[in-house]
Formats: structure tokens, sequence, C-alpha cells
């Protein structure tokens, strides 16, 4: 395959590889959004099992975008890069201050997404983590990292296209890593999409609730 129409036939070509999952009550597929959901969509659409979003934001240094300082995720995760605050003598006061902003977001985010509905509780669950591009894999293991902090019993990462690199580092933290591409070169993800256009917090919305609806029990 050199391309994918577009990120919901990417999820079903992806959801081929993950075909073990499916039906299992202990099974929750995360999408990484926005880019994510129509993938992860596709996915838990093939495997019947619920859909919800992982949210993360790398956290910088005051118009720095070069310079990490945290990254707080989904759940309540945070993580401080003390090396590169220490390295670079950022002051620790700027430091909580760009984080509580960053949390202020997430939470207006969150809001957005989920409405008044919790986390969804992972403990002891398998976890499919699905993004429509890996590049670093730096976003990928901070939410790992966010979902094993809830009690993940195990953490897959799935996604239609990767870099080989970053396949690599994932899976010294995850359970298992599924892609269907890893091409070298790489050159970005947009290359490997027919259409791939932005996707919007509406079109999260819509396809959040049309899963959920999916999976809700029909009454006797």
């Amino acid at each position: 395959m050199n391309s994918f129409l577009d990120r919901r036939e990417a999820g079903r070509v992806l959801a081929r590889r993950l075909g073990q999952y499916a039906i299992r009550p202990d099974v929750i597929v995360f999408a990484l959004p926005r880019g994510g959901t129509p993938v992860a969509f596709e996915v838990a659409r093939a495997l019947c099992v619920p859909l919800d979003v992982c949210l993360v934001r790398k956290v910088f240094a005051p118009g720095r975008d070069d310079i990490p300082i945290g990254t707080i995720a989904s759940g309540g995760f945070e993580q401080l890069d003390d090396a590169t605050i220490d390295a670079r003598g950022i002051d620790r006061r700027v430091v909580d201050r760009e984080m509580a902003h960053a949390r202020e977001e997430l939470a207006y985010q969150e809001r957005v997404y989920r409405g008044r509905q919790a986390f969804a509780d992972v403990r002891g669950c398998t976890v499919i983590l699905v993004y429509d591009g890996i590049v670093t894999g730096g976003t990928m293991i901070a939410a790992v990292s966010a979902l094993r902090a809830r009690g993940a019993a195990e953490v897959v990462v799935a996604a239609p296209v990767a870099t080989p690199n970053a396949v690599e580092s994932l899976r010294g933290v995850v359970d298992r890593c599924v892609c269907v591409m890893t091409p070298e070169p790489f050159h970005r993800i947009g290359i490997w999409y027919d259409d791939f256009a932005p996707v919007s917090d509406a079109s999260v919305l819509i396809l959040l609730e049309v899963a959920a609806k999916a999976l809700k029990p029909v009454a006797a």
C-alpha cells in the first residue's frame, strides 16, 4: 500500500491488524485527538469496543517552542522535564505558571470532548492507543505513561504509519506496537494520505457520540 484514502480508511486497515482484541470486555480504544479520532473510531467500531480520548499537551518555555519544560495528559498525569529546566536555568515560578496555564487549557478541552463524563476507568484493562501517524513517539510515550499511571494492564500503540525510529523507541515502553506502514524515508505524515484535511472539534464530538450510541445496551 502506497497511501491511505483518508483517516477513516486507514482505521479500517489498521483494525484488521488488531483482530485479537475484538469483542473483549477488557479492551478500550483511546484516540489522540484530533487527528487520531477518525482512525480510532474505525478501530473501535470494527472491534466492537468502547472509544475514548486521551489528551496530551506538551508545555514549553515562554516564547520557545523548542524548549520543553513538561507534559500533562488526561487523567491528571503530569511530568516535568527537570533536566531541561535546570540546564536552561528556567525560573521555577515560570514553570509553575506555564503548567497551570496548560492545565486550564487541557481541562477546557476535556470539557469540550467529555462534558460531564469522567475519564474511563482503565484499571486492569487492555488499552489500544491510536493516532494517525507517529514521527518521534514523544506524545505517544506521554500518553502511555498517563494510562499506565491510571492502572492499565496492557498498552498497545497503533497507527497507520510511523517512522522506524518511533516504532523502535515505543517498543521499549509498550506491550505491543502495531503499524501498517513504516516507510523510509518518511518525509511527513500527510504524504501517506490522499486526504489529510484537518479534523475539527465538531467532528471529534460526532464520532465520540456515534461510538457511544453504537455500544449502548438495547433495552429489553
